[in-house]
């Protein structure tokens, strides 16, 4: 009976507080309604801030849209621009009621104040009502022709907003022409929002080719870009990224002229005006030229590493795909790339990646030593990669293997869990790579056989022991106990490498190995269930009972030297992404028709086409690693990312 009582009470209490929290919502927008209507203009002003306010942070206060109406007839610039953000919000929920300030608009788009006029008229652009259209046109006329450049600029993105809603009035009432005619305009400013809009007109229609950059245009575009602000840069520079030379002389006129583009401050201008000056390299034929341009590229890309972590990560990420085409362009710059102690781990992942991609003969010993610290590091993951740079440096450059596996044996020696693990496996390829050249190490590596824990670092441990058999005193006693637990042992790889092991072994010393070998084979074909090994145990056990110079040549044959695979993309993947260099398409190193819906559908590319795979194809599947879990070359852990514009 208690309960039941609480649980009544519990429930008035809700419904009271839900009449409570109606009511106090009902006063407060009727309070609202008073204070619009006041004959204060304080007040009214006080509370047109409160509606902004409320319906900033989700409420809905589309019920006082009359009242905040009435407030439009002012010439406090402050209360205008509140009023239009509120209009431009609830335009689509109540496109009726906007019809009503109409002609508010267009009378604000004569006034006297070229900030009036300017905020009239892009308001009305973003409205996006079809009734509102037929009352733009006239006001939106006049003001591509004001006096005031400010009105000039802000008309001219309005066509934008017009031909997206409807591209026959733009076409019929001659925006599109009044913008082409724009990019003639005194004001450099005008000039860059009339290359944003006829861009984005033709993304729009992409089949109606409304403009094209030609060559009468482009010396007006290269006075203006030295005058306008950054985003008008950017504007500029990718219009001339896309456009096509008609000459050589054409080419080094233009790239000669957006040098100091370099120079600037914002990174995506200097990564726009890097972006150029690849794609117009093929133009370019002086060899001169174009080691003074891969000269200029460097600074900018180095200061750019000077900026907050995020930039830093975006510039790694760009420079990353410029090496791919200029591999020695920052081999002089190596010092610059070593992380430090305040870098994100997402940077320092960059950073490890660039350098050993510009690491060269000469300079690797510095590496190794930076390479050593970060072994010594916390983040496990940053470890591992450290080690397989170490790796990758010893593989690559023959000069640098004796230097390699001796800062490997020094971290063996650490004996810590994971840098043993890593160390073991990143030897295997080593010594696979440089055969019977580092077998004194290995008895030192057989010292710490009982760290190593892990099933890839089992397999290769266990693959050293039957390689270099003969340099190990303790062989039998070492491999012995490894079969100890070949039936407790869940990986394949890892009983796989013990069975073949054992026959190295015995066939390289029959009368220590017999026992091994025997109880080896017995183990794999009688109790183990995983039906490879059984298999590989058969063959191995026919061969060497029936031909033991047949089973000699299967076992002991000479594998051919590991050799590290391109971690570069693939050519035709590497030309997009220097067309795509400081879009998203760089920093996923994936092109943009993949993840951006209006591209992806001009390319064909269904919206649930599984990303991954798609790039993995157009690379070439290219970014793999050595040799069975050795040396990792893959981006793993990339975000995927599906933009709809």
């Amino acid at each position: 009976m208690m309960n039941a009582a609480i649980q009544t009470n519990f429930a008035r209490l809700q419904i009271v507080k839900q009449k409570v929290l109606a009511a106090l919502r009902k006063g407060e927008n009727y309070e609202l309604k008073t204070e619009l209507n006041s004959e204060y203009k304080e007040r009214r002003k006080e509370a047109v801030r409160r509606v902004i306010a409320n319906m900033t942070v989700g409420k809905d206060v589309s019920g006082l849209f009359t009242d905040v109406l009435k407030n439009m007839h002012t010439d406090d610039l402050e209360i205008k621009k509140l009023i239009y953000l509120y209009l431009i919000n609830y335009a689509k929920t109540q496109p009726d009621l906007v019809i009503l300030a109409v002609n508010t608009f267009v009378k604000d788009a004569e006034d006297t104040n070229p900030l009036i006029r300017a905020l009239a008229i892009r308001t009305m652009g973003c409205l996006h009502v079809q009734e509102v259209l037929d009352h733009l046109t006239d006001p939106l006329r006049k003001c591509l022709k004001d006096p005031s450049p400010y009105v000039r600029k802000t008309a001219v993105m309005c066509v934008a907003k017009v031909y997206n809603l409807s591209p026959a009035v733009a076409e019929e009432n001659g925006f599109v022409e009044d913008v082409r005619k724009a990019l003639s305009d005194a004001n450099p400013m005008v000039i860059s929002n009339a290359v944003t809009v006829l861009t984005e007109i033709n993304e729009i229609a992409p089949g109606q080719n409304v403009w094209r950059l030609d060559k009468s245009s482009v010396p007006v575009l290269l006075v203006a870009i030295n005058e306008c602000v950054e985003w008008g840069q950017i504007a500029i520079l990718e219009a001339l990224a896309d456009y096509t030379p008609q000459g050589e002389k054409e080419a080094e006129s233009i790239c000669e002229r957006l040098l100091p583009r370099l120079q600037h401050a914002n990174g995506s201008v200097v990564l726009t005006t890097v972006r150029l000056l690849l794609k117009y390299e093929k133009y370019v034929h002086r060899a001169d030229l174009l080691s003074q341009f891969t000269k200029k590229m460097v600074p900018p890309l180095i200061t750019l590493l000077s900026s907050e972590p995020e930039i830093q990560y975006v510039a790694l990420r760009n420079i990353n795909i410029i090496l791919q085409r200029h591999p020695k362009m920052l081999s002089k710059e190596i010092r610059v790339f070593f992380c430090k102690y305040n870098d994100p781990i997402y940077v320092k992942y960059e950073k490890l990646d660039v350098l050993v991609r510009i690491c060269s003969e000469r300079n690797t010993e510095p590496l190794l030593n930076e390479l050593k610290e970060y072994a010594r590091e916390v983040d496990v993951d940053f470890v591992h990669r450290a080690i397989q740079a170490i790796g990758r440096l010893a593989i690559r450059y023959e000069s640098s293997a004796e230097k390699a596996v001796k800062l490997l044996i020094e971290l063996l020696q650490l004996k810590v869990n994971n840098v043993v693990q890593d160390v073991v496996v990143v030897l295997r390829d080593v010594f696979r790579r440089y055969p019977q050249r580092f077998a004194d190490v290995v008895p030192t590596l057989c010292e710490h056989i009982d760290f190593v824990n892990e099933p890839d670092a089992k397999a290769a441990l266990i693959w050293i022991l039957g390689e270099y058999s003969e340099h190990i005193s303790n062989i039998s006693s070492l491999m012995g106990a490894s079969l100890e637990s070949f039936l407790e042992e869940e990986d394949e790889g890892v009983q796989l490498a013990l069975v073949n092991s054992a026959v190295k072994f015995f066939l390289k010393n029959p009368k220590q190995g017999q026992a091994l070998v025997l109880k080896a084979l017995q183990t794999a074909t009688e109790k183990c269930a995983n039906p490879d090994v059984r298999d590989r145990a058969y063959i191995y056990w026919r061969l060497l009972s029936a031909d033991p110079n047949a089973a000699r040549s299967v076992a002991l044959v000479e594998m051919p030297p590991v050799e590290l695979e391109s971690a570069s993309l693939s050519p035709a993947l590497l030309e997009e992404l220097i067309t795509e260099l400081g879009s998203v398409a760089s920093v996923l190193q994936k092109p943009a028709r993949l993840f951006v819906y209006k591209k992806a559908d001009k390319a064909g590319v269904p919206r649930d086409t599984d990303m991954e795979s798609a790039a993995g194809a157009e690379s070439g599947d290219s970014n793999v690693g050595v040799s069975g879990g050795g040396i990792d070359t893959s981006n793993e852990g990339e975000p995927e990312l599906l933009i709809s514009f």
